[in-house]
């Protein structure tokens, strides 16, 4: 063995689950989320407000208001939340947006 092999090891793991969708914090990605509540019954907005979470759900008229004033990562952290903590009908889903939504609802909620 060599050292390098030693230190590498877990890291390749730790970054490698596969259970663990690739969160990357980028418009394109953003873009990504909000394709899947275009698809959805909810409506997705960004408004100011004063959520102590930075976003609020109303799930009787099924909209999910991101506080507007959140930068991107902070915008990504609460659509991934939102997508966790709420039950969509992920059939009628483009392929793409179903695997995605799948691999959210299967990780682990931190």
């Amino acid at each position: 063995f060599s050292i390098w092999r030693v230190l590498t090891l877990p890291l390749y793991y730790l970054t490698n689950l596969p259970f663990e969708p690739m969160i990357k914090y980028t418009k394109h990605f953003l873009n990504k989320l909000e394709d899947i509540f275009a698809e959805s019954d909810y409506i997705l907005r960004y408004e100011k407000g004063t959520f102590k979470s930075g976003f609020c759900v109303l799930k009787d008229t099924k909209v999910a208001i991101v506080n507007k004033y959140f930068p991107l990562e902070g915008r990504i952290n609460s659509l991934v939340e939102i997508l966790k903590t709420i039950e969509m009908d992920s059939e009628v889903f483009s392929e793409k947006n179903k695997k995605l939504y799948d691999e959210l609802q299967d990780s682990p909620t931190s």
